[in-house]
């Protein structure tokens, strides 16, 4: 190791240059938020004021679908910044950088969430014109399985958000040196505010915002960087000695952490579940006048999420080839495994006054739109699912508003605290895609039965969605125990310190993995999970059927089924009842 004066405390200080420049840009990304919450919030207010024509429940339509009358562009930017968390920014990079680019082939598992979307589920929700996604479960099942569902989503987003919350705020704290308690309770309250204030309009106006940002920073610190090490050729080349770059991995051993299979079958059914079933997400294109509207959003998110996370995965070869001699994890200059982005960041802006907090901006950007979302598909599922089945009389416009907002408060604080527990965990990639399907793989699984399964009734649906929730408990909290124990250890890419300028404390990495002699079914690869908990809810649903009876097919509305299946089951009733042809004919679906 090359010594000098230099210290990795001292290069830990020369790294964090967050000047006033960069702290006014920062700023007044979040002062624009707040701006454009309280323009939707009073724009609303003002209309709902002048006429008292509007309809009932006006107050609840515009605030969590804009009155289904938003156009498709800002709501396809919304669901970009949505999905493209600070989690997929920094995530993936430290994915590639830590992994190689095996996770990188994600891309085929897009797709097929796109396939399944489309032909699927948006053809259904957007049939029935419901806000909250879980009513569905209520008019295929009842009001139990809709109540069990509601509750799987909270869960999943309260498991969801405080990681989204967490990165960030790791980033702000390499860059800067401020606390990440201090700016996690600073930029959520913002957050909370414009999307309290705003609702959805607020939520997808400052999603287009922060794409662009969001887009801007990544595209920057990509060029800058590579033309920085000596052009794309040298990060080709040093990426390819070190084994980052490789083909996929076809082993159909569904242990090893990523392989192809995994990535498009495993991440493939997780995306559909993070999409298709995931209030967040489905609120959006429920928000837009017609299928057709929602389809071509759906295109263009689909389109924009693969640029994006190639873009994040770039970036994480970028790290490599920026420090592929002087390793920041083991001189401890990067204190955690997700500040390799923000440190690449400061030294490649080191020299731009302003560039820094441009891209702490996106980062925040990206988590902020998904913060925001998650709180506002919140407020749609304690009103729709856990208030108004309850009630005997409708609730009044300022109750209603009163609610949403609250709940809007009550989760975000929530989400909050909950990133005390988040920072003493792993990688936030690895982490997001464990602890979620928890509840979203047995919620993907409910769907399918009712949509696939037109035979299965109310009661088989809860026996199979509890089934499948025990067995994903069982595993995510055995598997996290093992990688805890270091019973579950996965080798990562070689690093090396040979041409450290600074000096370091020696580590010496002991590669003491534990010899597994059997496997159980909790050491398969992360990216399962949410496969097997929708297969074994599905199943065991299925199966139920054998002694808690079936459900009578005829007595089914036809559009809670596939539409691909209702030619099979409901050829009576669609050739009998006029008013079902209307129907399909208004959500732009087929027969």
């Amino acid at each position: 190791m090359n010594s000098s004066i230099l210290t990795v405390q001292d290069v830990c200080r020369s790294l964090q240059g967050f000047g006033f420049v960069d702290y006014l840009v920062f700023s007044v990304m979040l002062l624009i938020c707040i701006a454009i919450g309280i323009f939707f919030g009073l724009k609303d207010h003002n209309r709902r004021q002048k006429g008292r024509t509007a309809r009932r429940n006006s107050e609840a339509l515009d605030y969590l679908v804009g009155g289904r009358k938003l156009k498709t562009f800002p709501v396809a930017m919304s669901l970009v910044a949505s999905w493209i968390s600070g989690i997929a920014l920094i995530g993936a990079s430290t994915e590639t950088y830590l992994y190689g680019i095996q996770f990188g082939y994600i891309f085929m598992g897009i797709i097929l969430m796109a396939l399944s979307m489309n032909f699927l589920f948006i053809p259904i929700f957007h049939g029935l014109q419901i806000t909250s996604v879980y009513e569905y479960l209520h008019l295929r099942f009842d009001k139990r399985v809709r109540l069990l569902g509601s509750v799987l989503f909270t869960v999943a987003t309260l498991l969801h958000l405080p990681i989204v919350i967490f990165v960030p705020a790791l980033a702000f704290n390499q860059v800067s040196g401020i606390n990440v308690h201090f700016i996690t309770t600073v930029v959520c309250t913002v957050c909370i505010f414009y999307t309290g204030v705003g609702g959805i309009k607020a939520v997808i106006w400052t999603d287009v915002l922060q794409t662009f940002v969001m887009v801007g920073s990544i595209i920057l610190i990509s060029w800058k960087g590579t033309v920085d090490i000596g052009g794309l050729g040298v990060l080709i080349e040093r990426n390819l000695a070190s084994g980052r770059i490789e083909p996929p991995n076809l082993s159909l051993d569904p242990t090893e952490r990523v392989t192809f299979w995994g990535i498009f079958i495993g991440g493939g059914v997780f995306w559909i579940a993070k999409n298709a079933v995931h209030q967040m997400m489905v609120q959006r294109y429920l928000s837009l006048p017609t299928f057709r509207d929602a389809q071509r959003a759906l295109v263009v998110f689909t389109i924009g999420i693969i640029c994006l996370l190639s873009m994040c995965f770039y970036n994480g070869l970028l790290i490599y080839a920026t420090f592929h001699d002087c390793d920041p994890l083991t001189t401890k200059l990067a204190q955690a495994k997700d500040q390799l982005l923000p440190i690449l960041m400061m030294k490649v802006f080191s020299d731009y006054p302003g560039l820094a907090g441009l891209f702490v901006s996106g980062i925040f950007s990206a988590s902020l739109s998904s913060l925001s979302t998650g709180l506002n598909s919140l407020a749609a599922i304690v009103l729709e699912d856990f208030v108004k089945p309850f009630l005997k009389e409708e609730l009044s416009e300022r109750k209603t508003r009163y609610l949403m907002r609250g709940t809007v408060f009550f989760f975000g604080a929530i989400a909050v605290i909950l990133v005390l527990v988040v920072e003493k965990l792993g990688t936030v990639l690895q982490l997001s895609m464990s602890l979620v399907p928890i509840s979203l793989g047995p919620l993907l699984g409910v769907f399918l039965t009712g949509m696939l399964l037109p035979w299965v009734n109310a009661k088989s649906a809860l026996a199979g969605t509890i089934m499948g929730l025990l067995v994903m408990i069982y595993i995510v909290v055995r598997a996290q125990i093992s990688i805890a124990s270091k019973e579950i250890v996965h080798s990562t890419k070689p690093v090396s310190v040979e041409g450290c300028t600074y000096k370091f404390d020696n580590v010496t990495k002991t590669m003491d993995y534990p010899v597994i002699f059997e496997k159980s079914i909790h050491h398969v690869s992360f990216l399962y999970y949410a496969l097997i908990g929708s297969v074994v809810t599905s199943i065991a649903g299925l199966l139920s059927t054998l002694f808690l009876g079936r459900q009578e097919i005829e007595d089914l509305d036809p559009l809670l089924v596939a539409p691909f299946l209702r030619k099979f089951f409901f050829r009576k009733q669609i050739n009998d009842k006029i008013g079902v042809v209307h129907r399909f004919e208004d959500a732009d679906t087929t027969l």
